[in-house]
């Protein structure tokens, strides 16, 4: 029977070196004179995740798993090669970015998703090492967490994330992996990108922000509100109008009626895939609403992820430097293609023809 790493751990002398919220353990025997090698099976070492939970761990990480969706998109940036498993099955669009080796690996479910599909046979038949669960610190994940650890005898860990944090969640993912290069150079960028924005937002009055809405869904008529986990970026460089009371974050937005947004008449509208993007101007109930008169209305790029919400992650790091840009072209040079094939190469792998930038941004640009 496979011994737990509790149970190796027993009766081995501890040597801690403190690396961060890092505790390394390994299991010696013998003099300091004659040292004998430790096994790799007896190697661990304690992680302290964001929840303050210090989670005994593989000294070696190599095999991974993700908690929920938002989780996967970071780790394909970060260690793909890593993963054991998919939390759902990849869409075509994302293949062709992510790679059809990766789009292979087995379904594992997601824990925290309304489908609630997490699949426990599934995941202990991947063998993952380590299960990583990133994003905000949900009501009673502490508990969630020591439960399913419990249930699968797998050690789970948490990074929280936001948007002012990707610095901070990469240079604990490099820590937790043994990646520490990997995510000094991801961590960099997102702290250089979202530093950036605010450097720009600094020199722009509160009354000088322009006035606008995401809209989502088949209709457009759904928001995504103001103050909400989805609505990051667009608080962030812009007046997000869409201010409601009982707000609910939700990658589908909140339902609301064309009068409401006739009524907030908001100067730019940016529309989620999918939506009217494409036909909106010639539907009449929309003329009168300043951003369709005036053709200041976009849709944001969505491949392999959405730019701005969906999932809100660190795909949200490419929304902050394109957002601003078309908010304020006066604050910019003309360098959002510089940006956008920097970010594909850099955190997917991927180089962008120029045809595939030009049909990627083809509704996220100014209409000339």
């Amino acid at each position: 029977m496979k011994k737990s790493l509790r149970t190796l751990m027993a009766g081995l002398l501890a040597v801690t070196l403190l690396a961060g919220g890092v505790i390394f353990a390994t299991g010696c025997s013998g003099s300091q004179e004659d040292p004998v090698e430790p096994t790799e099976e007896a190697e661990v070492r304690i992680f302290t995740d964001s929840l303050g939970r210090e989670v005994e761990i593989p000294a070696n990480v190599e095999r991974i798993a993700a908690l929920s969706s938002t989780t996967e998109q970071v780790l394909i940036t970060m260690a793909p090669d890593m993963l054991v498993g998919l939390c759902q099955t990849m869409a075509e669009d994302e293949k062709m970015f992510l790679g059809e080796e990766l789009a292979e690996l087995p379904v594992l479910g997601s824990y925290y998703n309304s489908k609630g599909d997490f699949n426990k046979e599934s995941v202990a038949a991947a063998n993952p090492q380590v299960i990583i669960d990133m994003g905000e610190a949900k009501k009673g994940i502490e508990e969630d967490l020591e439960n399913l650890q419990m249930q699968l005898g797998i050690p789970v860990v948490f990074i929280e994330t936001s948007l002012e944090t990707f610095d901070n969640a990469y240079t604990m993912l490099g820590e937790l992996l043994n990646l520490p290069e990997r995510g000094k150079e991801l961590a960099d960028y997102c702290a250089a990108a979202y530093a950036e924005t605010e450097s720009v937002m600094a020199n722009i009055p509160e009354d000088e922000r322009v006035n606008m809405l995401y809209l989502l869904g088949d209709a457009g008529l759904n928001i995504i509100p103001a103050n909400t986990f989805q609505s990051g970026v667009v608080d962030l460089v812009a007046n997000n109008l869409g201010v409601v009371e009982g707000a609910k974050g939700s990658g589908q937005g909140m339902e609301s009626s064309l009068e409401q947004i006739a009524l907030w008449n908001p100067e730019l509208i940016v529309f989620g895939p999918n939506s009217i993007y494409s036909t909106v101007a010639d539907i009449e109930a929309w003329q009168g609403i300043a951003a369709i008169d005036s053709g200041n209305y976009y849709e944001v790029p969505s491949e392999p992820y959405s730019w701005l919400h969906n999932p809100p992650t660190v795909n949200q790091i490419l929304g902050v430097q394109w957002l601003p840009r078309i908010c304020y072209p006066q604050a910019y040079g003309n360098d959002l293609q510089e940006v956008v094939t920097e970010y594909y190469k850099l955190f997917y792998g991927y180089e962008l023809t120029q045809a595939e930038y030009d049909e990627l941004v083809a509704g996220a640009t100014p209409k000339l």
